[in-house]
Protein backbone atom coordinates (compact mmCIF):
# COMPACT_ATOMS: atom_id res chain seq x y z
CA UNK A 1 0.00 0.00 0.00
CA UNK A 2 1.54 3.25 -1.30
CA UNK A 3 1.93 5.81 1.90
CA UNK A 4 -0.71 7.95 2.67
CA UNK A 5 -2.88 5.91 0.87
CA UNK A 6 -5.40 6.33 3.96
CA UNK A 7 -5.76 9.92 3.27
CA UNK A 8 -8.37 9.15 0.25
CA UNK A 9 -10.21 6.32 1.80
CA UNK A 10 -13.47 7.32 3.66
CA UNK A 11 -16.62 5.47 4.42
CA UNK A 12 -15.29 2.00 3.85
CA UNK A 13 -13.60 -0.58 5.02
CA UNK A 14 -9.99 -2.06 3.84
CA UNK A 15 -7.20 -4.08 5.31
CA UNK A 16 -4.06 -2.09 6.40
CA UNK A 17 -1.10 -4.63 6.20
CA UNK A 18 -3.70 -6.97 7.04
CA UNK A 19 -5.38 -4.78 9.87
CA UNK A 20 -8.93 -3.95 9.66
CA UNK A 21 -9.33 -0.50 9.53
CA UNK A 22 -13.07 1.44 9.06
CA UNK A 23 -13.63 4.94 8.94
CA UNK A 24 -17.52 5.52 9.90
CA UNK A 25 -18.37 10.14 10.09
CA UNK A 26 -19.80 11.00 13.16
CA UNK A 27 -21.32 14.67 14.63
CA UNK A 28 -22.92 17.58 12.49
CA UNK A 29 -18.36 19.02 12.58
CA UNK A 30 -18.04 15.39 10.16
CA UNK A 31 -15.13 14.28 12.65
CA UNK A 32 -14.10 11.07 10.83
CA UNK A 33 -13.42 8.01 13.12
CA UNK A 34 -10.89 5.73 12.13
CA UNK A 35 -10.95 2.43 14.12
CA UNK A 36 -8.44 -0.25 14.05
CA UNK A 37 -7.71 -3.81 15.09
CA UNK A 38 -10.62 -6.10 16.69
CA UNK A 39 -12.96 -4.77 19.60
CA UNK A 40 -11.79 -6.60 23.22
CA UNK A 41 -8.19 -6.62 22.57
CA UNK A 42 -5.05 -4.72 23.61
CA UNK A 43 -4.74 -3.47 19.87
CA UNK A 44 -8.01 -1.61 19.43
CA UNK A 45 -8.00 1.78 18.40
CA UNK A 46 -9.95 4.83 17.43
CA UNK A 47 -8.08 7.36 15.81
CA UNK A 48 -9.90 10.84 14.15
CA UNK A 49 -9.74 12.71 11.48
CA UNK A 50 -11.36 16.03 10.31
CA UNK A 51 -11.54 18.05 6.89
CA UNK A 52 -8.40 14.96 5.90
CA UNK A 53 -6.46 15.98 8.49
CA UNK A 54 -5.39 13.52 11.68
CA UNK A 55 -6.44 15.22 14.77
CA UNK A 56 -6.51 14.13 18.96
CA UNK A 57 -10.02 14.01 20.18
CA UNK A 58 -8.00 15.19 23.43
CA UNK A 59 -5.95 18.22 21.78
CA UNK A 60 -7.57 18.85 18.86
CA UNK A 61 -12.09 18.75 18.68
CA UNK A 62 -13.03 22.07 20.52
CA UNK A 63 -14.50 21.91 24.12
CA UNK A 64 -17.16 24.15 22.85
CA UNK A 65 -19.51 23.75 20.36
CA UNK A 66 -21.09 27.07 20.59
CA UNK A 67 -19.35 28.75 23.73
CA UNK A 68 -22.78 31.68 23.69
CA UNK A 69 -24.89 28.80 24.04
CA UNK A 70 -22.83 27.06 26.16
CA UNK A 71 -23.22 23.87 24.03
CA UNK A 72 -20.24 21.35 24.14
CA UNK A 73 -18.40 18.80 22.82
CA UNK A 74 -18.40 15.22 24.18
CA UNK A 75 -16.58 12.47 22.75
CA UNK A 76 -18.11 9.32 23.49
CA UNK A 77 -15.89 6.67 24.92
CA UNK A 78 -18.19 4.02 26.56
CA UNK A 79 -22.31 3.22 25.24
CA UNK A 80 -25.35 3.13 27.50
CA UNK A 81 -25.22 -0.85 28.83
CA UNK A 82 -21.77 -1.40 27.56
CA UNK A 83 -18.73 -2.81 29.65
CA UNK A 84 -15.36 -2.24 28.06
CA UNK A 85 -14.03 0.44 30.59
CA UNK A 86 -12.39 2.66 27.06
CA UNK A 87 -10.79 5.88 26.94
CA UNK A 88 -9.14 8.65 25.42
CA UNK A 89 -5.71 7.49 25.89
CA UNK A 90 -3.14 10.23 27.22
CA UNK A 91 -0.30 8.50 26.46
CA UNK A 92 -0.24 7.55 22.72
CA UNK A 93 0.28 9.81 19.89
CA UNK A 94 -2.66 11.61 18.97
CA UNK A 95 -4.82 10.02 21.94
CA UNK A 96 -6.91 6.95 20.29
CA UNK A 97 -9.34 5.70 22.31
CA UNK A 98 -8.67 2.35 23.74
CA UNK A 99 -8.95 -0.14 26.12
CA UNK A 100 -7.91 0.10 30.07
CA UNK A 101 -5.41 -2.36 30.77
CA UNK A 102 -5.03 -3.32 34.26
CA UNK A 103 -2.69 -6.01 35.63
CA UNK A 104 -1.94 -7.25 31.68
CA UNK A 105 -5.61 -7.30 31.91
CA UNK A 106 -8.16 -5.88 29.26
CA UNK A 107 -10.79 -4.13 32.41
CA UNK A 108 -14.42 -4.93 32.05
CA UNK A 109 -16.77 -3.39 34.46
CA UNK A 110 -19.07 -5.65 36.59
CA UNK A 111 -22.68 -5.31 36.58
CA UNK A 112 -24.24 -4.47 40.31
CA UNK A 113 -27.85 -5.45 40.79
CA UNK A 114 -29.77 -3.66 39.44
CA UNK A 115 -28.00 -2.42 36.99
CA UNK A 116 -26.59 -3.85 33.32
CA UNK A 117 -23.11 -1.98 32.52
CA UNK A 118 -23.10 1.64 32.62
CA UNK A 119 -26.28 2.72 32.72
CA UNK A 120 -25.82 6.09 31.09
CA UNK A 121 -23.68 7.06 27.64
CA UNK A 122 -20.09 7.61 29.20
CA UNK A 123 -17.47 10.17 27.51
CA UNK A 124 -14.70 12.92 27.84
CA UNK A 125 -14.76 16.30 27.62
CA UNK A 126 -12.10 17.70 24.76
CA UNK A 127 -9.63 20.31 25.92
CA UNK A 128 -10.20 19.59 29.41
CA UNK A 129 -7.73 18.27 32.16
CA UNK A 130 -8.00 17.43 35.77
CA UNK A 131 -4.62 18.07 37.07
CA UNK A 132 -2.64 16.08 39.38
CA UNK A 133 -0.72 18.76 40.97
CA UNK A 134 -3.58 21.05 41.46
CA UNK A 135 -5.75 20.54 45.02
CA UNK A 136 -9.55 20.73 44.00
CA UNK A 137 -11.28 22.34 46.58
CA UNK A 138 -14.23 21.12 46.72
CA UNK A 139 -13.16 17.79 47.00
CA UNK A 140 -9.93 18.53 48.95
CA UNK A 141 -8.60 15.94 46.52
CA UNK A 142 -5.77 16.06 43.80
CA UNK A 143 -7.25 15.76 40.01
CA UNK A 144 -7.27 12.15 38.32
CA UNK A 145 -4.91 13.22 35.66
CA UNK A 146 -7.43 12.55 33.09
CA UNK A 147 -9.67 14.83 31.00
CA UNK A 148 -13.36 15.59 32.69
CA UNK A 149 -15.63 12.88 32.39
CA UNK A 150 -19.39 13.18 31.07
CA UNK A 151 -22.38 11.29 31.12
CA UNK A 152 -25.13 11.97 29.06
CA UNK A 153 -28.32 11.07 30.14
CA UNK A 154 -31.12 11.04 26.73
CA UNK A 155 -33.16 8.09 25.59
CA UNK A 156 -30.84 7.34 22.95
CA UNK A 157 -27.59 4.88 23.17
CA UNK A 158 -24.86 6.49 21.46
CA UNK A 159 -22.24 5.31 19.20
CA UNK A 160 -18.66 4.62 20.70
CA UNK A 161 -16.69 6.74 19.36
CA UNK A 162 -19.28 9.56 18.43
CA UNK A 163 -18.70 13.06 18.94
CA UNK A 164 -22.20 14.99 20.04
CA UNK A 165 -23.07 18.26 21.13
CA UNK A 166 -24.40 18.45 24.83
CA UNK A 167 -25.57 20.72 27.43
CA UNK A 168 -25.05 20.89 31.10
CA UNK A 169 -27.20 20.02 33.10
CA UNK A 170 -24.86 19.31 36.74
CA UNK A 171 -21.99 17.47 38.50
CA UNK A 172 -21.20 15.04 40.75
CA UNK A 173 -18.01 14.84 42.40
CA UNK A 174 -16.82 11.85 43.14
CA UNK A 175 -13.62 10.66 44.76
CA UNK A 176 -11.72 7.84 43.76
CA UNK A 177 -9.20 6.42 45.87
CA UNK A 178 -8.57 9.73 47.16
CA UNK A 179 -8.26 11.65 43.64
CA UNK A 180 -10.84 14.43 42.50
CA UNK A 181 -13.40 12.42 39.74
CA UNK A 182 -15.85 14.69 38.35
CA UNK A 183 -19.01 13.55 36.55
CA UNK A 184 -20.80 16.31 34.78
CA UNK A 185 -24.11 15.36 33.87
CA UNK A 186 -25.50 15.99 29.82
CA UNK A 187 -27.90 15.37 27.69
CA UNK A 188 -27.48 15.63 24.04
CA UNK A 189 -29.04 18.41 22.12
CA UNK A 190 -30.66 16.38 19.72
CA UNK A 191 -32.52 14.27 22.45
CA UNK A 192 -36.04 14.27 22.67
CA UNK A 193 -35.87 15.50 26.00
CA UNK A 194 -33.26 18.39 25.43
CA UNK A 195 -36.21 21.24 25.71
CA UNK A 196 -36.88 20.02 29.43
CA UNK A 197 -33.52 19.72 30.89
CA UNK A 198 -31.88 23.05 32.01
CA UNK A 199 -30.38 22.58 34.94
CA UNK A 200 -29.82 19.34 37.97
CA UNK A 201 -33.18 20.35 39.59
CA UNK A 202 -35.06 19.27 36.35
CA UNK A 203 -33.26 15.82 35.68
CA UNK A 204 -34.88 15.14 39.34
CA UNK A 205 -38.37 16.49 38.69
CA UNK A 206 -38.27 14.87 35.39
CA UNK A 207 -36.07 11.84 35.57
CA UNK A 208 -36.90 10.47 39.27
CA UNK A 209 -34.51 8.14 40.35
CA UNK A 210 -31.68 8.82 37.68
CA UNK A 211 -29.88 10.66 40.54
CA UNK A 212 -29.99 8.85 43.34
CA UNK A 213 -29.23 5.41 40.85
CA UNK A 214 -25.92 7.60 39.53
CA UNK A 215 -24.92 8.09 42.94
CA UNK A 216 -25.23 4.38 44.20
CA UNK A 217 -23.86 2.88 40.91
CA UNK A 218 -20.75 5.44 41.15
CA UNK A 219 -20.36 4.45 44.97
CA UNK A 220 -20.89 0.51 44.54
CA UNK A 221 -19.64 -0.54 41.03
CA UNK A 222 -16.11 -1.28 42.02
CA UNK A 223 -17.14 -3.63 44.80
CA UNK A 224 -17.25 -6.90 43.06
CA UNK A 225 -13.43 -6.10 41.91
CA UNK A 226 -12.30 -5.80 45.13
CA UNK A 227 -12.00 -2.23 45.51
CA UNK A 228 -13.53 -0.24 48.52
CA UNK A 229 -16.69 1.64 47.83
CA UNK A 230 -16.06 5.30 46.46
CA UNK A 231 -16.72 8.40 48.45
CA UNK A 232 -18.33 11.73 46.89
CA UNK A 233 -17.49 15.55 47.65
CA UNK A 234 -19.95 17.43 50.25
CA UNK A 235 -22.07 14.07 50.96
CA UNK A 236 -22.86 13.18 47.29
CA UNK A 237 -24.64 15.98 46.96
CA UNK A 238 -25.14 16.99 42.94
CA UNK A 239 -23.83 20.49 42.21
CA UNK A 240 -25.67 23.28 40.15
CA UNK A 241 -25.31 23.92 36.46
CA UNK A 242 -23.48 27.09 36.73
CA UNK A 243 -21.31 25.71 39.41
CA UNK A 244 -20.40 22.67 36.98
CA UNK A 245 -19.30 25.35 34.45
CA UNK A 246 -17.09 26.14 36.97
CA UNK A 247 -15.61 22.83 37.15
CA UNK A 248 -15.35 22.91 33.43
CA UNK A 249 -13.80 26.29 32.75
CA UNK A 250 -10.96 25.10 35.71
CA UNK A 251 -10.71 22.00 33.56
CA UNK A 252 -9.83 23.62 30.16
CA UNK A 253 -7.67 26.44 31.79
CA UNK A 254 -5.27 23.21 33.16
CA UNK A 255 -5.60 21.57 29.91
CA UNK A 256 -4.44 24.83 28.39
CA UNK A 257 -1.46 25.10 30.68
CA UNK A 258 -0.80 21.57 29.44
CA UNK A 259 -0.46 21.76 26.01
CA UNK A 260 1.67 24.79 26.15
CA UNK A 261 4.73 22.20 27.18
CA UNK A 262 6.86 20.98 25.27
CA UNK A 263 7.64 17.95 27.47
CA UNK A 264 5.88 16.98 30.60
CA UNK A 265 6.61 14.39 33.39
CA UNK A 266 3.32 12.86 33.05
CA UNK A 267 3.99 11.13 29.87
CA UNK A 268 1.04 12.54 28.13
CA UNK A 269 1.48 12.88 24.43
CA UNK A 270 1.00 16.25 23.33
CA UNK A 271 1.05 15.83 19.82
CA UNK A 272 -1.40 18.21 17.86
CA UNK A 273 -2.91 19.39 14.15
CA UNK A 274 -4.37 21.99 15.13
CA UNK A 275 -2.85 24.59 17.70
CA UNK A 276 0.01 25.65 15.80
CA UNK A 277 2.41 25.43 19.06
CA UNK A 278 5.67 23.22 19.43
CA UNK A 279 3.74 19.72 19.62
CA UNK A 280 1.54 20.61 16.39
CA UNK A 281 2.84 18.40 13.62
CA UNK A 282 2.04 18.81 9.81
CA UNK A 283 -0.44 16.38 8.00
CA UNK A 284 2.10 14.24 6.09
CA UNK A 285 4.18 13.36 9.25
CA UNK A 286 0.86 13.01 11.16
CA UNK A 287 0.04 10.51 8.22
CA UNK A 288 3.32 8.26 8.47
CA UNK A 289 3.39 7.90 12.20
CA UNK A 290 0.01 7.19 11.97
CA UNK A 291 0.31 4.49 9.60
CA UNK A 292 3.78 3.61 11.98
CA UNK A 293 1.30 3.14 14.93
CA UNK A 294 -0.79 0.97 12.66
CA UNK A 295 1.92 -1.42 11.65
CA UNK A 296 2.66 -2.02 15.10
CA UNK A 297 -1.10 -2.64 15.84
CA UNK A 298 -0.47 -5.80 13.74
CA UNK A 299 2.35 -7.00 15.20
CA UNK A 300 0.73 -7.06 18.50
CA UNK A 301 -2.75 -8.56 17.49
CA UNK A 302 -4.41 -10.63 20.64
CA UNK A 303 -7.16 -12.59 21.00
CA UNK A 304 -10.67 -11.14 22.40
CA UNK A 305 -10.24 -11.63 26.44
CA UNK A 306 -14.52 -10.48 26.31
CA UNK A 307 -15.65 -13.74 28.38
CA UNK A 308 -19.44 -13.29 28.01
CA UNK A 309 -20.42 -15.76 31.20
CA UNK A 310 -18.44 -12.94 33.49
CA UNK A 311 -20.12 -10.16 31.38
CA UNK A 312 -23.14 -11.25 32.10
CA UNK A 313 -23.00 -12.49 36.27
CA UNK A 314 -24.88 -10.35 38.22
CA UNK A 315 -23.27 -8.88 41.73
CA UNK A 316 -25.57 -8.14 44.65
CA UNK A 317 -24.24 -5.63 46.93
CA UNK A 318 -25.41 -5.26 50.50
CA UNK A 319 -25.78 -1.43 50.34
CA UNK A 320 -25.76 -1.00 54.60
CA UNK A 321 -22.11 -2.01 54.70
CA UNK A 322 -21.04 0.64 53.10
Amino acid sequence: MNRFIIKNIKNKSFNFFNLTVKYSTTGPEHYQAITCGTEDTKNFRIFYEKNSKIISPFHDIPLFYDKNESILNMVVEIPRHSHAKMEINKKELFNPISQDVKKEKLRYINNIYPYYGYIWNYGAFPQTYDDPDHVDQTTGCIGDNDPLDVIEIGTEKQKRGAVIQVKVLGALGLIDEGEADWKVLTVDIKDKLAAELNDIADVESKLPGLLESTRDWFKHYKIPSGKPANNFAQGGRFFDRDFSLQIIQKSYTAWSKLVEQKENTKKISLANSCLNNSNTLNDEMAREKLENIFMNLKKSESKSEKNMSELEKIYYIDRSKY
